[in-house]
């Protein structure tokens, strides 16, 4: 039976309206799943004791500070992408709030405050969307090559502690089976090899054209990097969002008794080496889809702090902890930024209307 174009809308709008609801439900279960298995691991009573004595909330204010900084320095450099998309410059505490704003909602719908930063943008500077998502797509993409060469730096750096989890553990066992397996990289060349014969006899067709389409947004925005006014100020500003990054997890290391034994303890310089694997597990755990790294971040940074000897349960305060103070900043800063969006959009609709009244 031949679908009607009526059908066929209803059908796209019931994938699409199913699509969305994945989105929400999706990190939602896993953040759920992972807290359940986390709290059911370790001991709760333990924890809630090392939580009441002995933590230094001095180093979590300037964490949270630092964090607060980081956005400050993400939104700036966005700024750079924007002016090179032709996009006039804009305030900086305009660009905090888009960052602010962005972080905030991503704790309730994850990936949706890339999104409304995206729009807000867009409104404020009555812009072109698709303009100002190719400079987002190009600032993730310069995140995902520092995520990268982090764990290139670690796998040296830190080699000890990466070959203890390589040997102790399962999923350690299989990442080192499946870099060293032949078979598997003769099949993924296999694979790409059929996807780009794919792409080449099925380019006419709406989805390829669409895939494509997506491809080249991403590449476009990101190589204005390379040919943009201002790309050396765009990589130190790159350094100094992961600097803070980084800080906020070395930190907090100060924090707790057990922790700041690694900061003295030998071979670990000063605590960075541990304070490096600790961030680049946390870093790369904010891949799996959740509220805000709820559930992922706190395994894997448990999971990092094991391998220096630190107990789950001291490993799991450490966590809950840190990502609490974390998500305390970012929800002020939301608030924040519904309130300078509020202040800001009656400023210039009363300075609209003033100038276009009659003299």
């Amino acid at each position: 039976m031949k679908l009607t174009p009526a059908s066929e809308g209803k059908g796209r709008r019931f994938l699409d309206g199913f699509v969305r609801v994945l989105k929400f439900l999706v990190p939602i279960a896993v953040s759920a799943g992972m807290v359940v298995w986390l709290f059911d691991k370790v001991n709760l009573h333990q924890i809630k004791e090392i939580i009441s004595r002995g933590v230094d909330y001095r180093y979590l204010a300037i964490m949270m500070c630092l964090t607060v900084l980081s956005h400050v320095i993400r939104g700036i450099r966005w700024g750079i992408q924007l002016r090179a998309a032709g996009i006039p410059r804009i305030p900086v505490m305009a660009e905090s709030v888009s960052i602010f704003g962005a972080y905030a909602l991503n704790l309730i719908f994850p990936y949706l405050g890339e999104a409304w930063r995206c729009v807000y943008i867009s409104k404020r500077e009555r812009c072109k969307l698709s303009t100002v998502v190719g400079t987002d797509l190009g600032d993730r993409a310069s995140d995902g090559i520092m995520i990268l060469l982090l764990l290139v730096v670690t796998l040296f750096v830190a080699r000890p502690a990466m070959d203890r989890f390589l040997d102790r553990y399962p999923l350690g066992e299989t990442i080192d089976r499946i870099v060293t397996d032949g078979a598997l990289w003769i099949g993924l060349g296999v694979v790409v090899v059929l996807l780009v014969a794919g792409d080449w006899f099925f380019r006419n067709t709406s989805f390829v054209k669409g895939i494509n389409q997506s491809i080249r947004r991403l590449y476009d925005g990101f190589m204005v990097l390379f040919h943009m006014k201002g790309t050396g100020m765009y990589i130190v500003l790159t350094f100094g969002i992961w600097i803070c990054y980084f800080l906020d997890t070395y930190l907090c290391f100060f924090a707790f008794p057990f922790t700041r034994q690694l900061i003295t303890g030998e071979g670990y310089y000063w605590g960075l080496v541990p304070g490096l694997v600790v961030f680049v597990f946390g870093s790369c755990s904010m891949g799996v889809p959740s509220n805000g790294g709820l559930g992922p971040w706190n395994i894997a940074v448990m999971f990092a702090l094991s391998l220096f000897g630190i107990s789950d349960n001291d490993g799991a305060a450490y966590s809950i902890v840190c990502w609490s103070f974390q998500t305390a900043m970012l929800i002020a800063c939301g608030i924040f930024s519904v309130f300078y969006i509020m202040f800001t959009r009656r400023r210039l609709r009363a300075k609209s209307a003033s100038s276009s009244a009659p003299s």
